[in-house]
């Protein structure tokens, strides 16, 4: 039960750091997202949010080895694969690539709740 919480950063800090590579540009936003970057203002939005996702990635992974950060990092990493998918779903209209986006924060919204549940039960086990 208590690898259940280190599987799921491990998978859902790997999926936050795909994303890094946009930081390379427009070409490299363009592959990830099939969508043309021809705008520098969008390309540095879309480079900024690699890079910050980047950021939430290695918080992921650091909390593998860190038992007192696994519940933030969890629940830092949930909210954000949660709310991707209510934005794609309240927008609709997505490209496949993006839905690709879509189904990987899907599985790593499954694995996050089951790992944060988890680390839950084991804090309160712990106090009780």
């Amino acid at each position: 039960m208590k690898y259940v919480s280190i599987v799921a950063l491990l998978v859902a800090g790997i999926i936050h750091l795909l994303p890094v590579l946009g930081v390379m540009g427009a070409n490299t936003l363009t592959r990830l997202y099939g969508i043309e970057v021809n705008d520098p203002n969008t390309a540095i939005l879309l480079q900024h949010r690699a890079l910050l996702f980047g950021v939430l990635g290695v918080l992921m992974l650091c909390a593998i080895a860190l038992p007192w950060l696994r519940v933030t990092a969890l629940s830092v990493g949930l909210f954000s694969a949660a709310s991707f998918i209510v934005v794609a779903m309240a927008v609709g209209g997505y490209n496949p690539p993006i839905g690709r986006v879509v189904f990987a924060d899907v599985v790593a919204s499954v694995l996050l709740t089951a790992g944060l549940v988890v680390e839950l039960l084991l804090i309160s086990r712990k106090t009780t």
